[in-house]
Order: C-alpha cells, then structure tokens, then sequence
C-alpha cells in the first residue's frame, strides 16, 4: 500500500511542480465599458485587428476587454509596443486579472484562453500598420495617396504621433491629413533627402513608424504603481529600476548604463511642507542652478540643467499630501527625454489611501549633513557674510572672490547680481534679481570712532550652519592698514572667514565699516585675533559713486547687546557663491 502511494505521488509529481516553475498570467486591460453591449461592440472592433482579445465582467459592475493572457514580461513587451503603435489606448495597463468575473468575450467561452505571444503576433499579418519587411519605394504620388486612404484612423494618428516625434508635427493629434499634416510630411522628406511631396508613400510610411516604435521600446515606457507611495505613473522601465526608499523618495537607480533616475515624492503634510520640499529640492546636486523654477500655491515645478544631467520635478499639495517625481536625465538634447516628461506629467495619479512614512527608509543609508534622504547636498564654494543698505535690498560685502561666481545667492534663496565693485577698498555691491524688502538696513557711522572702542562684528560665522548671525565682540586697534594706508580699520577680533562682508558695528548700532576677507598682504598670516575692515568714509563714496545714497546714524546712545542682536539679524544676510 505504501509503495502505491508512493508510485501515485510521483505520477503527479510533474503536475505539482509545474505550476510552481511557471510564471504567473497577467492581462493588459485596455478598457471598461459600463454596458454590455457596448463592451461587446468594442471587443468587436477589437478583435477585427488583433488577437487574443477577451472580455470580463467585474465585480464592480463594469466589463473590461483584455489581451492575454501573458506571462509578465511578455505583458510589458507587448504593452510598450502595441501603445506604441497605437493600437491599443495610451492608459492601457497591466492586471492580475483577480478582478475578472464572467468571460462574455469570445462569445461562447467557457475557459479562459492559454497564454498567448507577444506584441507584434497579436497584430493581424494583413493589417499590420508597419510591414515587417522593407517596402520598395517606388509609389507615385497618386498611388501614396490610394494606399494612404486604405489607413485607419488609428493608424492615421500613429502617423500624427510619429511627426510629431520627430519635431515636425506641433497641431492636434486627429488623425485628419490637413496642411499642417502635409507641411509636417514635407518636412520629413527633406530632411531624409526625399522629394516633398507632402505624401508619404508605404515604404516611408514604414520608415517612420519603425523608428517611431524603436525609440518607444528603447524607453520602456509602461505604468507602474507604487502602493507604498500611493502612486500611479508610467516610467521608462527599460531605463531605471527600484532601488529603495528614503522618505519622502521612493528612489530608482539607472539601469543597463543609461544614466537616467527617478525619484517619487510622497509625504504627509501641507503648504508649508509643499514650500519646505520646494526650497530644500534646490539644495540638492540632482538639481542644478541653472534653469526655471515655479512656485504656484499648491504645486511647484523644478527644472535644472548643467554639462552634466537635466533634470525635472513637479510635486503637488492634495488632501494633505505631498506627491510628485523627479525624473534625471543625462545632459544635452534628447526628444526622448522630452517625451518621458510628458507621459510621466500625464499619467502621474497620487492614490490617497498611501503615503511613505516618515521613519521607513533604509537603515544603512549614510547619515551625514551633507546628505538629504541618502541625495548629496550641494554646498556653496565660498559662503560669507553681507547686510542691506538700502530700503531695496541691495547688499554690500566683501570682493574677494565674488567676481568668478557662476551664480550668487542671499540667504541661499534669492539671486543675486554683482553690480558693482572696487578692488582698492575691497567692496562690493549685490542687487537682488527680484526686490527684496529688509527689516533693517545700515545707517552709517559719522566721523571716526575711538580707538580702543568696543566694536562688534555680525557675519554667518559657520557658512550658515547655525542658520542665523552671530555677534562676535572685539576692539577698535587702528585707523590705519598694515602700510599705513588710510581708510582701513585694524581690529582685534577672532572672526571667521564666514564672517567677511559683515558690518562692523560700533557700540551704538552705526556700521563704521566692512569686515574684509583678509587683510595681509601676499605670503604673510595674520596673527591670531587680527582682522581688517574698510571704514565708513570709503563705504559712503563706493555707495555714493553707484547711485545710493547712504543712511547716516544719529549719533544715539549705547546700545544693549541684545538689542545690536536683534539689529544684526534683521540686516545681515548670507552670501553664497555658487560654481
């Protein structure tokens, strides 16, 4: 008895195995009707072109048609080149199929159907939109237009679509061969070297089309969902991979070499966390300073473009969450680039029931202030010190080095220009792009102060890393330069490289002068709690010389350390130098 088990065992010992070696089915759902009927005419149609095609009624009342069913990879195949070619609509998506309930489609069914093939079988032999084989182009003009009449609308489209790919086509995508059609025709002609009749024959019909479809399957385009970030999007799946999750991101890597990255934001919050995301984005390296930045309320854009990538990010506030993506991509023109923000703009759907978690990530991520969510920040290459000097917003600081700045900010937020400069004082005069409004801006020192004074110096003593001005206190040593040259002030003062720029404020709140980057001349150190600053007389006439005239100080009382504070931090401003 027990050796006829046995024997029973492994006669059905292939059929429990084989299930378990074989690849789940999945089906391409291309649509959902809410009526039988018309899902049975749409099938209908369907079926007059390819194969393979079935339909379902689902439990929520619906029918939907399918093709398939596939093996996955199979699916994605046939899904890239059957949208490609426009034979199937552009939302047409892969499912489990555990929502199917009846079969109604082909009539009479009873089981679902084997595994069919992949994309190009499921296309009719006779009325395949591109012919496998090379066509001879040696149709006249009349005879272009004959077999052009035999096209389909959809296959009239697909030609609409390829011009258009192909920077010739800009109108409505309708299937109608109009002058814009005809002009959009021509011009591919003459590019290709053909004769611009404005008609293409079969052969160049297939020519367009075949490079068309190659780009598509080059990208992979195809729609994926992320349950965990509670988004739905179509990526370029040939073209980047899943990597992990470093909230708010769920990060793909570049696959197979192509240098190409995605990044999908989600998190919980509101506008102030839209704001946060928009400004901190801007920090990172993956986008770069050059290029537009828009910021409407509830939704920014991010566009970033350097020799090195592109990049694009869109991210909106709805129902209390942040989601958007960011696509990278290598530098330098690219239609295909172009096309991938499009489709990713257009089929990007935030499913509210997700959001990533605060705390999920991937706890061997690097920790380090120069990372943000595992991202490289970018940090400025010089950071220093400057404060308003007039009601406008313009800044003044310190030269040295601001003349071979690629960009230069205030507060790592606004751009600036330098509008002017003197190298003899060492001076330099910023204008914001846009005008800002200050709290406080600086009122001059009249006359020289006294030596042995207590002045104080405000400055981004640590490039901003403390987010704020410090004080750093110190005396009035000389009124002169190390040569003897007027105009300078020597201080004793430990101040910071990240202080030059900052005013020096003397004990009534009145800016006597400019602290300077450094004030020894070439091949010397200063010693230790030595700085120089350009005094108030030279700061008036470099002011006065570029159109601004300076405010003078009252002359008032002593002011208490807290209140020259709360002065400093309303005027002083970080100046970041960006390359």
């Amino acid at each position: 008895m027990r050796k006829m088990i046995f024997s029973l065992l492994l006669a059905f010992l292939p059929l429990l195995v084989a299930p378990a070696l074989a690849q789940p089915n999945v089906w391409i759902q291309i649509e959902a009707q809410p009526s039988l009927g018309k899902a049975q005419e749409r099938a209908r149609i369907y079926s007059g072109r390819l194969d393979h095609v079935n339909g379902f009624s689902l439990s929520s009342g619906w029918y939907a048609i399918a093709l398939g069913p596939f093996t996955r990879p199979d699916a994605q195949e046939a899904l890239i080149q059957l949208r490609a070619t426009g034979q199937i609509p552009a939302d047409s998506y892969i499912v489990d199929g555990g929502q199917f309930r009846r079969q109604f489609w082909p009539v009479g069914a009873a089981v679902r159907p084997r595994p069919g093939p992949v994309a190009p079988s499921l296309l009719r032999p006779d009325e395949a939109t591109v012919p496998s084989a090379p066509v001879p182009d040696s149709e006249t003009p009349e005879q272009a237009r004959r077999s052009e009449r035999q096209l389909s609308p959809e296959e009239r489209r697909l030609i609409q679509t390829a011009l258009k790919w192909e920077g010739f086509y800009t109108a409505a995508i309708d299937g109608a061969f109009g002058r814009g059609t005809r002009a959009a025709m021509a011009q591919w002609q003459r590019r290709e070297g053909l004769e611009p009749t404005g008609v293409l024959t079969t052969a160049q019909r297939s020519e367009l089309l075949k490079r068309y479809r190659e780009a598509m399957a080059s990208l992979g385009l195809a729609p994926y969902t992320d349950m965990t970030a509670g988004i739905e999007i179509d990526l370029p799946m040939a073209m980047v991979e899943f990597e992990r999750y470093d909230p708010p991101f769920a990060r793909f890597r570049a696959k197979d070499g192509s240098g190409v990255r995605v990044m999908l934001i989600s998190q919980t919050g509101d506008a102030a966390t839209l704001r946060g995301l928009y400004d901190i984005m801007q920090t990172l390296k993956i986008v770069p300073l050059d290029g537009a930045r828009r910021f409407e309320g509830r939704s920014f854009t991010l566009i970033g473009e350097d020799d090195e990538i592109y990049s694009y990010t869109h991210a909106a506030l709805k129902d209390g969450q942040v989601k958007g993506f960011t696509l990278v991509w290598p530098a330098g023109p690219d239609r295909r680039r172009d096309l991938v923000i499009e489709r990713m703009r257009a089929s990007f759907r935030p499913r509210p029931e997700a959001v990533l978690p605060d705390a999920m990530g991937d706890a061997g991520t690097a920790q380090s202030p120069d990372l943000l969510a595992g991202l490289e920040i970018r940090r400025p290459e010089l950071a220093r010190s400057g404060f308003f000097i007039d009601p406008a917003g313009s800044v003044l600081t310190a030269l040295g080095g601001l003349e071979q700045c690629e960009r230069i900010t205030l507060d790592e937020e606004h751009p600036a220009r330098l509008a002017a400069s003197d190298p003899e004082t060492g001076l330099a005069l910023l204008k914001p792009q846009t005008p800002l409004v200050p709290l406080d801006f600086a009122k001059l020192r009249e006359g020289a102060a006294r030596l042995n004074s207590e002045i104080a110096v405000a400055g981004y003593s640590y490039g901003g890393a403390l987010g704020a001005p410090t004080l750093t206190f110190g005396t009035l040593s000389d009124l002169r330069g190390l040569n003897g040259e007027p105009g300078r002030a020597r201080l004793a003062l430990e101040a910071t490289e990240g202080d030059s720029g900052g005013p020096v404020f003397d004990a009534t709140g009145a800016v006597m002068g400019v602290l300077l980057p450094d004030g020894a001349p070439p091949g010397r150190k200063l010693p230790e709690g030595v700085a120089f600053a350009t005094g108030a007389a030279e700061i008036a006439r470099f002011l006065e010389g570029n159109g601004i005239e300076p405010l003078r100080a009252d002359g008032g009382g002593r002011m208490a350390p807290e209140d020259l504070t709360i002065l400093a931090a309303d005027m002083t401003v970080l100046v970041s130098c960006w390359n």
